[in-house]
C-alpha cells in the first residue's frame, strides 16, 4: 500500500489545535489534496484584491491583505463588528510541493491557492530489469 505524502499533515494539526483556543479566527482556511495538487481556500471578504501580498520564503507561504474601515466625517457607528486592517496567514510548506508553480485566484471574497505535488514526491513505478539469460550446456 501506498501512503500519500501529505506535506501539511503537522502544520494543519497544531492550526486545529490553536484555533480551537482562539475566539475568532483570522483568514479562515480550508485544505484538501485532489489528484497531484493541494488546494487552500482562504475567506477574505471586504478585501481589496489589490492589497493582496502571497510571498514564499525558506519553506514558508504567507499570505497578506488589507481590509480597510467605512469612513467619513458624518458618521455615527451603530455597531462595529467586521475587523479591519492587515490580515496574515502563514503556511509552513514541506519539500513535496512545487513552490515555483503555486496559482493564487480571488473571486467573491476567496481566495483559492492552487499548490502542485512537486514531481519528486509523485509516486511512480520502477521498471524491473532482469539480467538473466539463457545457457546452454554443451554434453559432449
Amino acid at each position: 500500500m501506498v501512503n500519500k505524502y501529505d506535506p501539511f499533515h503537522e502544520m494543519e494539526r497544531l492550526f486545529n489545535s490553536t484555533m480551537r483556543q482562539a475566539s475568532t479566527p483570522v483568514l479562515p482556511m480550508d485544505l484538501y489534496r485532489q489528484g497531484d495538487k493541494f488546494i487552500a481556500l482562504l475567506e477574505m471578504p471586504g478585501v481589496d484584491p489589490e492589497t493582496i501580498d502571497i510571498d514564499v520564503e525558506d519553506r514558508t507561504l504567507t499570505v497578506r491583505a488589507e481590509r480597510h474601515s467605512v469612513e467619513g466625517d458624518d458618521l455615527e457607528w451603530l455597531t462595529h463588528e467586521r475587523p479591519t486592517g492587515t490580515f496574515a496567514r502563514q503556511l509552513s510548506v514541506g519539500y513535496g510541493v512545487a513552490l515555483d508553480k503555486i496559482e493564487a485566484e480571488y473571486d467573491n471574497g476567496l481566495l483559492t491557492l492552487t499548490i502542485p505535488v512537486a514531481e519528486e514526491a509523485k509516486p511512480r513505478k520502477i521498471a524491473v530489469k532482469s539480467s538473466s539469460t539463457k545457457k546452454s550446456i554443451d554434453h559432449e
